[in-house]
């Protein structure tokens, strides 16, 4: 065997995967597609907060179990899976501790508890993508510092394109070099390549009717070969029809600036979000990555426009606990807002339906003086994030796109992160982390539990699952 294990993807997840492997004594192979020393990938594009459930990750375990269980309708669980998601209430606090142990340095990021870990050091405050040296960037060099002193270094221009499998075994994979394909032999394959949010196929398919009007706001590398791999092995690909997101200003997509930050999600949570017609289509109370997910699975992507009023613009939208707020950070990065002195000029503006937005509008402030939601259409969840009504001029708008990071679903895993067949049967040799791996995230309200803690607790059970059986 050339190693013990084959890591496919360089992010968080495989790396983490590697090093806890080196510790235990194991010889792993990362195989990165990306070409460069500084590949694309979207920790290392991340706002580098560590949370799960957006709890501190070092609260009592019930605590964030209750969070994991209250943050949406998850994915039913899959044969074997055996309550895989509670791995991240149980091992968020040893995540954190494994990181901090001269790989990665933590800051408080702000006053709410799900910033309490951030990777330093912290990004600027302002909008636009800004990753060199910042925290996520300086904890993968030095993940992959840790492999080249082991002489394990990750093997750069390698794409993994098929496995091996002989006498029902899997014993590695084919993959495309720098000189060609090549035969890797391992009695252990880990599935860390990311997603498929950059596979248009797959996107039509489970995601959207146009994955082309969705913003790509990470690495934009996942092509979903890590899944093709794993389901010609035999296993279950499950919850593959939602992602991890946030809501941009729709100007994104000329102006480089505005993504992945700033964000539309806190306005949009405390207003509406509404299509031509000036109809409301989801419930806003869900927060921006269920919204980001209804935005994506409309005929039309690109016709949906957030309302609201000065007072929300002037509270909501500026509130810096967020950072960055939207205003005034979005206009002077070049965004446009919309606005108007009544709900009739703003909709000629955005050349929506005025009737239409009109009495959403009144229908949208009744619900709020009397604080009853039960009869709008849809529903509107309170419970989190407080609406706010759309009354005080002038109104604003901002049209949206859905701006995607990561797929949530992926292949089946039990609590070892081994990968499962459609029965709930192990497939013997194969592993999937990070957000490769399925039944943790997703579900019918897109539940986000945490993408950087999903990728160190499944890299660190998959390598110490493997070194068990070696």
């Amino acid at each position: 065997m050339d190693a013990d294990l084959i890591i496919i993807g360089g992010g968080l997840a495989g790396l983490t995967t590697a090093n806890r492997a080196l510790e235990l004594g194991l010889r792993p192979i990362v195989l990165e597609k990306g070409k460069e020393a500084d590949y694309a990938c979207n920790s290392r594009y991340s706002g580098g907060l560590f949370h799960v459930a957006f709890k501190d990750v070092t609260k009592p375990v019930e605590d964030i179990e209750a969070a994991v269980k209250a943050s949406g309708e998850l994915i039913p669980p899959h044969p074997g899976s055996d309550n895989v998601q509670s791995i991240m209430s149980e091992d968020a606090a040893k995540a954190l501790a494994w990181l901090r142990q001269e790989r990665g340095k933590f800051i408080k990021g702000g006053q709410p508890e799900f910033m309490r870990w951030m990777l330093a050091p912290p990004r600027p405050r302002g909008a636009g993508l800004d990753w060199k040296g910042r925290g996520p960037d300086v904890l993968l060099r030095r993940l992959t510092e840790a492999l080249q002193k082991a002489q394990a270094a990750p093997r750069l221009g390698w794409r993994a394109t098929e496995p091996i499998i002989e006498n029902n075994c899997l014993s590695g994979v084919i993959a495309d070099g720098p000189n060609g394909k090549e035969t890797i032999r391992a009695p252990a394959v880990v599935i860390a390549d990311g997603g498929f949010q950059a596979n248009m196929e797959l996107m039509q398919h489970y995601i959207s009717p146009k994955p082309e009007a969705l913003l790509q706001r990470g690495g934009g590398t996942g092509m979903g070969d890590g899944l093709r791999i794993a389901k010609t092995a035999g296993a279950a690909l499950i919850g593959l029809d939602s992602f991890y997101g946030h809501l941009l200003g729709r100007d994104a997509i000329q102006n480089p600036k505005l993504w992945p930050y700033p964000v539309v999600d806190t306005i949009a949570r405390s207003a509406i979000l509404v299509d031509q017609d000036g109809q409301r289509f989801t419930d806003e109370g869900l927060g921006g990555v269920s919204m980001a997910n209804a935005v994506a699975r409309l005929a039309d992507p690109l016709s949906s426009v957030v309302i609201f009023d000065e007072e929300t613009w002037t509270g909501v939208a500026a509130d810096n606990r967020y950072p960055p707020c939207m205003n005034p950070v979005y206009e002077n990065a070049g965004g446009k807002v919309f606005s108007a002195s009544s709900l009739d000029e703003l909709a000629l503006e955005l050349g929506i339906n005025a009737d239409g937005l009109s009495h959403t509008v009144e229908t949208w402030n009744d619900a709020v003086d009397t604080a009853n939601f039960s009869n709008l259409s849809p529903q509107r969840s309170p419970q989190t994030f407080k609406p706010e009504p759309i009354r005080n001029p002038p109104f604003r708008a901002i049209p949206v796109i859905a701006g995607i990071t990561y797929t949530m679903g992926g292949i089946a895993i039990n609590r070892d992160a081994c990968a499962l067949s459609e029965v709930g049967d192990r497939i013997p040799g194969l592993y999937a982390v990070g957000s490769a791996s399925g039944g943790i995230e997703g579900g019918k309200s897109s539940a986000y539990i945490g993408g950087l803690a999903k990728a160190v607790i499944t890299g660190l059970r998959a390598a110490e699952s493997i070194a068990k059986e070696r």
